[in-house]
Order: C-alpha cells, then structure tokens, then sequence
C-alpha cells in the first residue's frame, strides 16, 4: 500500500524537478516547490485539496456506480469486451482480484485517504485559522467519502494507509472513522468559522457544512448509530445541494464512458432493478429523470438525469436521501416511531421535483404502511429510485435484509495488488 501510495502523491502538484548535464551536476529547477513547501502554504493545501477533489470525482464516484450498479442489477452491460465489467455483471466467483475496476476503487480510495490527511496535517499549521477550517472540512468530505466507499464494498478495511503492511479492521470501524474525521472537521469550523478568502478558492458546487452533516448521517445510518444519524440529518439544510461539478475540459465521467457512446451500460429498464413487487410507479416522475425513451434504435432505455451531459453536475449526497435516513432512524430506534417514520416517507413520496434542490420528485399519492416491516420495505424502495445509479444500493440490500437472489456479490473481494504487497490482507468473501 505504501509504495502506490507514494508514488502517486501530489498528483497535479509541481515537484521538484532534477536535470542532468554532461558532467553529471543535478540542477534543482528554481520554479518548481518541494513536497514540504507545498504542504507549508496555503495555496499549495488548496492545489492538494482540489487535486484530491478532481481524483474521487473521476475515479471513485464512476467506478462505484458501474460496480454497484452491476451486481445489483440496476444496469446492464453494453458490450462484453470490458472484461472488468463483464466480471461483475456476471457476479459469483468471476469477480475476483484481477478486477481493474474495483483496484481502480481501491487504490484511488486510499490514496485519497493518505493526501487528505497531509492536507489536514498541514492544515493545522496555517496562521490563518479560517483558511485552515475550511481546507479541513474540505479534505474531509472526501476523506470521509473514500472511507465511507471502501466500508460499503469490503467487509475489512485498512486501519491505516501509507504503512508497507497495514493490519485491516472490521468496516463498521471504518464507517466510525469516516464520522471521527467528519467531527473533527466539524469541530474545527465551529471555533473558527471558514474564511471568505478559502470559499472564493473553493471549487464551485460544494457546500461543506451541509455536506459533512449529510455524510455523518449516512454513515452512522450504516454504524446502526440511529441517534446519531437522525441528530445529523436535522442538521442538513434540505432547500441547499451539494455537487461535483464538470465542465468541458473535465467532463462527466458517466456521460463519457455510457451516456456519449452507448458502450458501456445503460439502465436495465423501468424497474430500476427491483423485483415487480417494488418497481416504481409508472407514474413516477423520477423514472423519466433518470431515464430516457429511444424509440429507434436498442436498448429502450438510455440514461438521464445527472448523466445526461459532460457538464452535469453529480450529487455528492441526496436530499431526498436525508429525508429517508430520518425516516428509518424512526422506524428503526430502539422506541419504534412510525408515525414520524410515515411522515418522513411522504415528504419523498409526494415531493415535486421543483421543490428538490436536483430536480428531483417522485410526485406521488401518499403511502399508508402499517407495520415496521411494510415501513421499512417502502423505506427501501424509495432509497432505490431516489439514488438510483448512486453507488448506495448494495448497502441497502445488505441493511434491509434482501435475498442474496436479488444480487451478484455481497461483498467484494480484495485486489491482488494489495494482496501481493500485504500478508494482512483479509480471506476473500465467499460471495
């Protein structure tokens, strides 16, 4: 882990650059900074950060949504000479280590990891403790982010990154991770609110106070922390977003690799992968958001909605979603609430797409579920449709008790470049 780490730290950054004449003198270049100088100063923190940014928007953000949206059946495979892609949509035991995509996740994850704490680290030294607030909580979204990613995939996570042979934890600590940094950050920007002159730096699209209690919520959902979830989703302004943004010189991933050329994937159908007994209401205006009709040419169903341009921006999180984590925080709690369970349930079922802050409404009748267990199955269907193609669903499936029928892996397993490097590295999962 350490040395793919390293080697590609400061990816982005200006690194001391060595030239070699005929007599054999190394001439440093006067213009270029040392890795120590750029993690000093806060423009170079900020460079780091931004890069940080530009690597899990490219990298991890697509490459979770192509394999979770894989294995659970939410999209289907355009052309079977993407071997890697082949692999998870075949599921079982033809996903193995050699998986490029899902090294892809785990590399890039940890990598973030590693140059978000440098840039905590140095954050912490800055004179100017408003500038330094707002790198933390920056660095610490996606920070949080990759954690968070690698503990919905895989059942042990590293407990550390950057060490030759890091020793692996249980996720649900990785999970508890992700909120220690996310509350660190939180903490930091509380006794010293972020500066105007970090915001007019700060990449257009993120809000990070809200992103962070989004986040926190989300993850102490998957801790089984249902206080501590409900307390942070009331936290979340619901009229804000919070996006990656794109534009022509770096575009929308997904629209790139699917949307532009029909290649790679597109939607499986309406049902958005669900058994017919929780496909979405036809009449569901989220369908049509996330899908669109081509009535020429196979496949019917193409892709829409935050993948529908190469400047589309992706939410980082859901509005909707938070609305849904308070839902199941009621039903869930040790003194069951269902009524406040149902309430939170509407407020998505009913949703106008012009008063979502992403366009974003189902615009349906109310539900009337009775039991717990009829709450918490609308809870799932709607998390589905909701974030469809999020990345999110194979934590649900998992979480909400679904048959193993309903997807291709449970788990996955560990990549052979960690494996080979690492004699820690946990047994593969058997499914």
């Amino acid at each position: 882990m350490n040395k793919i780490i390293k080697s590609t730290f400061y990816s982005g950054i200006a690194m001391a650059l060595l030239v070699s004449t005929g007599c054999k003198k190394d001439y440093p270049n006067p213009n270029a900074a040392s890795s120590s100088q750029v993690l000093s100063s806060a423009k170079g923190l900020m460079g780091t950060a931004i890069g940080i940014q530009r690597n899990y928007s490219l990298n991890i953000a697509p490459g979770s949504a192509n394999a979770n949206g894989f294995v659970t059946n939410e999209i289907f495979l355009r052309n079977s000479g993407n071997i890697p892609e082949l692999q998870l949509t075949t599921g079982g035991s033809a996903v193995d280590g050699t998986n490029a995509l899902l090294g892809n996740i785990w590399i890039t994850a940890n990598k973030c990891i590693y140059d978000a704490n440098n840039v905590i680290n140095g954050a912490t030294l800055l004179g100017d403790k408003g500038y330094a607030s707002g790198l933390i909580g920056y660095s610490s979204i996606i920070k949080a982010l990759s954690i968070g990613t690698l503990s919905m995939y895989w059942e042990k996570v590293p407990d550390t990154v950057g060490t030759a042979a890091t020793v692996f934890v249980d996720r649900v600590q990785g999970f508890n991770r992700a909120i220690a940094a996310i509350d660190n950050a939180l903490s930091t920007i509380n006794a010293n609110a972020i500066s105007a002159g970090f915001l007019t730096n700060l990449p257009a699209g993120l809000d990070i106070v809200n992103t962070l209690n989004a986040l926190k919520a989300r993850y102490s959902l998957y801790a089984g922390n249902y206080a501590g979830a409900l307390a942070a989703a009331n936290l979340v302004d619901l009229t804000k977003k919070s996006t990656f943004n794109y534009d022509a010189a770096v575009s929308n991933p997904v629209f790139g690799a699917a949307t532009s050329t029909n290649n790679l994937y597109q939607p499986i159908d309406s049902t958005f992968g669900l058994p017919v007994s929780l496909a979405p209401n036809l009449l569901d205006k989220r369908v049509p958001f996330y899908t669109t009709i081509n009535t020429v040419v196979n496949p019917r169903y193409r892709l829409n909605g935050f993948w529908i341009a190469a400047t589309t921006p992706i939410p980082i999180y859901f509005p909707g979603e938070i609305t849904l984590i308070k839902a199941e925080c009621y039903a869930r709690q040790a003194s069951t609430d269902l009524v406040n369970a149902v309430l939170e349930l509407n407020k998505v079922v009913t949703k106008k797409a012009a008063n979502d802050p992403l366009g974003l409404g189902a615009d349906l009748a109310p539900v009337a579920p009775v039991t717990k267990d009829d709450v918490l199955l609308e809870i799932y269907r709607n998390r589905c449709i909701e974030m469809y193609i999020s990345g999110l669903k194979l934590e649900d499936m998992r979480r909400f008790g679904r048959d193993l029928s309903e997807r291709k892996r449970n788990f996955f397993p560990y990549p052979f470049r960690e494996r080979d490097g690492n004699s820690n590295t946990p047994a593969d999962p058997a499914f």
